[in-house]
């Protein structure tokens, strides 16, 4: 009885396991499809094999410098931003056992965008002091909002409200700022609160490559103890887990590599929120999301701005289309959530 009890259990795990796989091989091949798409598509069209002779360094007419220097950094700003707003979404969602708890709704990339808006209008500093005030206004606002929603003991429902509450309050300073500004900063600062690739540059973004190498291994290596914190507090604990030092460096690591992407794109609504989701309904149980998580970020941020640019006789920043997907299944959940007494 007892073998026949592992053998379920073990053909149950290898069925998963291929799901995992099988899942997370489509993933990545949708978004290198859209990645290699976003090479070739434009205002002219160019074959693969040309767009493969400039990315290995030879000298093609007109496509050296469309590929190269324009749809190339915007490629790769759409798939570090939408690896890294996957990857902390579906952290602080996991971690805080709620799909309500991510950075753009409970106000941490509203605090990496008032932190950048205001150096771009007040101070007019470069893009390097913006970057890094951006990462600054980040951490700043998930400390804030951790030790406002502590209390007496710590409430997920208290955070989410303050966190909320924290955005509301940045986003009518980003607008103060904004009638503040001068005409010529104005269309900067905008970039950041739509959220888009347009004029993405490699100098602008090898912080974030940087950043996303380094962090996102490191959070892949905690998928096991962020699994076990979903758990809840006395069980994480039970099993040996170092709670406080894991959501510690959870929190910081996520905050980093979304603050950067921040930095990079402007706050894209709804790729943290949406990815986690996503990932697991694919995905299933039994293995760890992360990594599913930053492909469905990508090839919503690719699919997305492939659409503003080219669904439409305008073109719309990604942000713009990201927020029409987000926001009907924001108003769902919330209605859910209300419905439960989860809020």
């Amino acid at each position: 009885m007892m073998n026949e009890s592992l053998n379920l259990i073990m053909v149950g795990r290898k069925k998963r396991k291929r799901r995992f796989i099988l899942v997370t091989t489509l993933l990545a091949i949708i978004a290198f499809v859209l990645a290699c798409t976003m090479l070739m598509l434009g205002n002219t069209i160019y074959p693969a094999q040309d767009v493969i002779r400039v990315l290995l360094g030879e000298n093609v007419k007109g496509a050296s410098f469309a590929v190269g220097t324009i749809r190339f950094p915007r490629m790769l700003a759409g798939v570090f931003s939408g690896f890294a707003f996957g990857v902390s979404g579906y952290v602080f969602q996991t971690m805080l056992r709620n799909p309500l708890a991510n950075p753009n709704v409970i106000g941490i990339t509203a605090g990496s965008s008032a932190a950048a808006v205001f150096c771009i209008i007040v101070l007019h500093a470069s893009n390097t002091v913006v970057s890094i005030a951006s990462v600054v206004g980040g951490l700043a606002a998930v400390f804030i909002i951790f030790m406002l929603s502590k209390g007496s003991s710590f409430s997920i429902g208290r955070l989410i409200l303050i966190g909320i509450g924290i955005q509301a309050m940045l986003s009518a300073i980003i607008s103060y700022l904004l009638l503040i500004g001068q005409s010529q900063d104005i269309p900067t600062a905008m970039r950041w609160l739509s959220g888009s690739l347009n004029g993405s540059k490699m100098e602008h973004i090898y912080p974030l490559i940087l950043t996303v190498l380094i962090l996102a291994p490191f959070i892949m290596a905690l998928g096991k103890r962020l699994d076990m914190l979903e758990l809840g507090e006395q069980a994480a604990t039970s099993l040996g887990i170092p709670t406080d030092k894991t959501r510690l460096a959870l929190i910081i690591s996520s905050v980093l590599i979304i603050a950067l992407a921040t930095a990079t794109t402007g706050p894209i609504a709804f790729i943290a929120f949406l990815s986690g989701p996503i990932a697991k309904r694919l995905v299933g149980v039994g293995f760890s999301g992360i990594v599913p998580a930053g492909l469905v970020g990508i090839i919503l941020v690719l699919a997305s701005d492939l659409i503003g640019q080219f669904a439409f006789v305008a073109r719309y920043p990604v942000g713009v289309i990201t927020g029409i997907l987000g926001a009907p299944y924001l108003l769902y959940l919330l209605i859910r959530m209300n419905r439960k007494g989860d809020l």
